[in-house]
């Protein structure tokens, strides 16, 4: 059995660590640029194809996501009868077909929202006129992302 002593473990480390830098350092040599080979890349023409769309699609994403923003919509109604969800929203679209109604399903209730309103006061407004449609039911005012309309953002930017 042969036993080392630290000061020769040590040493022992430091010369194979300098052996491997070097050797290391052999096999990341460049060699001489003048005696390169040159490379043909063979690309298959879809690729240019497939990225054209590619970029379609990310310009679209990016005008979609500009066009959406903090604003306000009206709960009109949380209901377990679709019928009744769909009715409204047709009287809503005959009523107001300047805005735009939105019908999703939540187990178990399906719920109706209304309009895509940038300020409050405007969403108020349309509260007591679907409230005294619909008999006097209550509706709330949510605060979601909605569409922003571009001639809306026109008209606000003129206004300033």
């Amino acid at each position: 059995m042969v036993l080392f002593l630290p000061t020769q473990v040590l040493d022992m480390k430091k010369l194979i660590f300098s052996i491997l830098c070097f050797t290391g350092l052999q096999t990341f040599a460049q060699t001489d640029s003048a005696n390169t080979i040159p490379v043909v890349v063979h690309k298959d023409f879809r690729l240019d194809i497939l990225a054209s769309k590619e970029a379609e699609l990310n310009v679209a994403a990016a005008k979609a996501a500009a066009r959406t923003g903090m604003g306000y919509r009206l709960q009109v109604l949380s209901t377990n009868d679709r019928e009744l969800a769909m009715k409204t929203k047709t009287q809503l679209l005959q009523k107001f077909p300047e805005q735009k109604p939105y019908m999703y399903y939540q187990a178990p209730y399906v719920h109706l929202t209304f309009g895509n309103f940038t300020t409050k006061q405007e969403a108020e407004m349309y509260k007591s006129q679907i409230s005294r449609m619909l008999g006097g039911a209550s509706v709330y005012i949510l605060s979601q992302r909605i569409e922003i309309k571009p001639e809306k953002e026109i008209k606000d930017d003129t206004n300033k």
